[in-house]
This record gives C-alpha cells, structure tokens and sequence, in this order.
C-alpha cells in the first residue's frame, strides 16, 4: 500500500484535516517496439477520510481533480467514506506523457493507481465519472468490474465515430476559442455559459450571504480552482481532447457493464452545451439495468450547480448499492 508522500511543492485547495494520503503514483506503460518503447508518467492524488465506502472521483475534460471540490468537501468529513481524487494524465499536477491518448489508456492509470493505494478487493470501490471521466469509468468497469459495486456517470456518452463525439456547435466553438486564451480571467465569460445554462447563472445563489448571482459566485470559484493549479499544457489540452473524440463503447460492451455492476446510474441535465443530453438517452437504452436521472436547468457543470442533490444522488447510489450486496 502507498504511503503518506506530502510533496509541499504541488498546491491543493482541499482540507489538509481530511487529507490522509496524498503523492504521485507512478506509471508507465509498454508502447511498442520503437525509439522510445516505454511511456512514463506520474499521477498526482490525494484521498481524503479513512471510512469503509471507498469513492472514486474521475474528473472530466481538462479539468483537474480541484472541480471535485464540494464532493471532497461533503464526503472527506464523514466518517463512512473515503474519498479518492487525482488529476488525469496531461492535466493539473500530473505529468503530461506524449499524445495522443485514449479513454482505454487513461482507464489503465486509474488501474495501475487503485493498485497502488491498495483499494483492490471485489466489490469495494465506487465510481463516479463525469464528462471525459465517465468515458474512462466505462472502460474501467470493462477491465475492472469484479471491484467496482456501483458506477455513476454523470454528463457522458457511450461514443461511436469521432465527428459523432464532437460536442454541440455551441460548446464545440467555445472549446476551440478556449485553446488561444491564455489567462484564466480572459476565459471565464466562455467557460461559464459552457458549464451552466445562462438563466440560472443570471438566478441570486441562494446560499450566498451576500447576495451575489450564481455568475457571480461561480466566477469566484472557477478562478480560485484554476489559478491554484499550473496551466495545463497545450499537448495535455489536445491529447485529452483526442481521448474523447475516439471515444467508443460498443451497445454490447453498455449491456454487459449494466449487468455485471450491482448499480449503475446514469446522470444528466436538461441544457447541456458539452454533451447533448441526449447521449444519456443512449446509454440507458443500452443499459436497461441502470437507474436513468435527469436534473431541469440544469448544464454541464451538474457537480457545482447542484452539489447538494448530486451528494445526496451518490451517498443513496452508495447505500443502495450496499445494501444489494446484504440481500
């Protein structure tokens, strides 16, 4: 089992009080016979309380773990969970191996990771997947089924050819202008309508004591996270993206991750300007097993703009998941 490495040198938001392990998890993978036949990388991760439900939070689209934040939050400080964070390959604190790659290769770092922390034993680990990261988790619940008990994916899609995986002209066209700008203050005006549907950016934020817009707070917020971390690399930025684009799980691949994972859920909004919601509807067609939710006005950016119900979604995820297993 991988021991306590603190490194002071990489930045965290999260509460170090929860914090009970954190490093970098090597990897390397054969690549082929050529010049340079090994690939190695590192993944930056931290896991946070110490309790017998085991959380597996794999962040999306070049996003670093830090978008976890009301999760770690919630469920760092409660004393059944631990909860397991890090930044994909090419993005945040991890390394950025040469591209480009592939949600099957990225399924591996999570392997070669889970292994190195120790969380190996059947039906043990939950995992929770969203945008890019839910692509990951259905090839890791392809690789890895027998120790995962339930799966949640959250804003995904099951993929096909790579013009079939582009993201909606609206999310797309801000993508694309997102890859020129440098300074995160510059790229807010785009991200945030790309994450949350304009009018509930536009609502007063209900818990928000002085009494500021949902924009307005989460401005704050996205800049907070992004200015703690180091700039993601162009290389990091279009090797993920082509992750994404190549994208595939096969309807029979859908059918037997949907039978052979205790509980599955399927999570999406209404007004998504990333991935059509309409890729929900797909993979719960695939999946006949699974439990299907959809949240009205609610965008891309679902783990932020609804954190209390998509908190209270996986601990009834994790609970009824459990209790199948006891039946």
């Amino acid at each position: 089992m991988a021991q306590s490495t603190e490194n002071t040198n990489l930045n965290t938001i999260f509460d170090p009080s929860t914090c009970v392990r954190k490093g970098l998890c090597p990897v390397t993978h054969l690549r082929g016979q050529d010049e340079d036949p090994l690939e190695s990388h590192s993944l930056y991760f931290e896991q946070h309380g110490n309790g017998p439900e085991k959380l597996v939070f794999i962040m999306g689209l070049n996003s670093s773990s830090f978008s976890w934040e009301p999760q770690v939050a919630h469920f760092g400080r409660l004393s059944g969970y631990s909860v397991l964070i890090f930044d994909n390959r090419g993005v945040g604190n991890s390394t950025t191996p040469k591209g480009p790659y592939t949600t099957a290769g990225m399924a591996e770092d999570v392997i070669t990771l889970l292994d190195y922390i120790g969380w190996t034993k059947q039906k043990d680990i939950h995992i929770v997947g969203v945008s890019l990261g839910g692509m990951i988790s259905q090839e890791l619940a392809t690789r890895i089924p027998d120790r995962i008990l339930s799966l949640t994916l959250v804003v995904t899609k099951g993929g096909g050819r790579p013009w079939s995986n582009l993201p909606p002209w609206k999310g797309l066209s801000t993508l694309t202008r997102l890859l020129t700008i440098k300074d995160p203050q510059d790229k807010v005006p785009f991200v945030l309508p790309m994450l949350f549907p304009e009018s509930w950016l536009d609502e007063k934020s209900p818990d928000d004591t002085q009494g500021r817009t949902n924009r307005e707070v989460q401005r704050e917020d996205w800049l907070r996270r992004a200015t703690a971390v180091r700039p993601q690399t162009g290389m990091g930025a279009m090797s993920q993206m082509a992750a994404g684009l190549t994208h595939h799980v096969t309807p029979a691949r859908l059918n037997t991750i949907s039978k052979g994972i205790t509980k599955v859920t399927i999570v999406t909004g209404d007004d998504d300007h990333l991935v059509n919601p309409a890729n929900s509807d797909y993979l719960k067609k695939n999946m006949p097993e699974a439990e299907f939710v959809k949240w009205e006005n609610t965008g891309h950016g679902i783990t932020t703009q609804r954190p209390v119900q998509f908190n209270q979604l996986v601990e009834r995820v994790v609970r009824e998941s459990r209790a199948k297993t006891s039946n």
